[in-house]
C-alpha cells in the first residue's frame, strides 16, 4: 500500500520525501517498481475481466452467485467470495 501510494504521488512530490515519511526505504520503493507482478495479482486480473465479461454479458443483472457459476464453467477455480469480492 505505501509504495503504490509513492508510486501515485512521485510527479507530485519527491520520491525521497514520501518514502522519508512513510519510513520506507527508496531501495525498496524502486525494488516494488522492478518486481513483476505476483501470481496471485495476475489471477486477479484474470478474474476480474471474466467477471466483466460474464455480468456484461447478462445485461447487468447476474449477481455474484451466478457470475461464480460461470466461471466456475469456463473452469476457473475460485470461490463465490472471491467473485463478490470482486465484483
Amino acid at each position: 500500500m505505501r509504495f503504490a501510494f509513492i508510486a501515485r504521488h512521485r510527479g507530485i512530490w519527491p520520491v525521497a520525501w514520501l518514502c522519508s515519511a512513510l519510513d520506507v526505504s527508496r531501495s525498496g520503493f524502486h525494488a516494488w517498481l522492478n518486481r513483476s507482478p505476483s501470481v496471485r495479482s495476475r489471477h486477479d486480473e484474470i478474474l476480474v475481466s471474466r467477471i466483466d465479461r460474464s455480468f456484461k454479458s447478462s445485461d447487468p443483472t447476474y449477481g455474484a452467485r451466478r457470475v461464480w457459476h460461470d466461471a466456475l464453467a469456463e473452469g476457473l477455480s475460485c470461490g463465490l467470495h472471491c467473485i463478490a469480492a470482486h465484483r
